[in-house]
């Protein structure tokens, strides 16, 4: 009787985003609604990302993803109807513990300012299948699409 008591007591933890700030400068991240899939990643120097080019945001945040995860960062919606503002280099590994800086291409004739705070990309933590067996062989299942690449599931 006293096992089953013991196992109905469970506490459930959840799982944790370890949030380092580097400097006075650097904002933890943030979800913009309870719903929100991702956390507002925040700029922590101004920077200009030049016109049709790229540039590396500082942030002055290091992470620890929860184990099973890893943090891809994504780009903000609004940036990239508004400025054509896209983000790249989006893979932050569970054992990286730099600081996390944000890539962005700015694919319009303007250049873009970014202003110490203003949120600049998002991370999402999604969860992954570690230490997969990598099997080598001779042919690969049988599909509808087959070998088809870029469009072939277009009408």
């Amino acid at each position: 009787m006293s096992q089953e008591l013991n196992n109905s007591k469970k506490v459930k933890v959840s799982p944790s985003l370890k949030i380092q700030l580097r400097s006075p400068d650097a904002k933890a991240p943030t979800k913009g609604s309870i719903y929100a899939a991702g956390y507002d990643i925040y700029a922590s120097q101004p920077t200009i990302i030049k016109a049709r080019g790229r540039g590396m945001v500082s942030t002055d945040v290091s992470f620890t993803v929860p184990l099973g995860t890893y943090g891809r960062i994504a780009p903000r919606s609004g940036l990239a109807v508004k400025n054509g503002i896209s983000t790249g280099a989006g893979v932050v590994d569970r054992d990286y513990t730099g600081e996390v800086k944000v890539v962005l291409f700015n694919h319009s004739d303007v250049d873009f300012e970014v202003k110490k705070g203003d949120r600049v990309a998002q991370l999402i933590l999604e969860r992954i299948v570690e230490n997969a067996e990598v099997v080598i062989v001779e042919n690969l299942e049988q599909s509808n699409r087959g070998e088809g690449g870029f469009g072939s599931t277009g009408v």
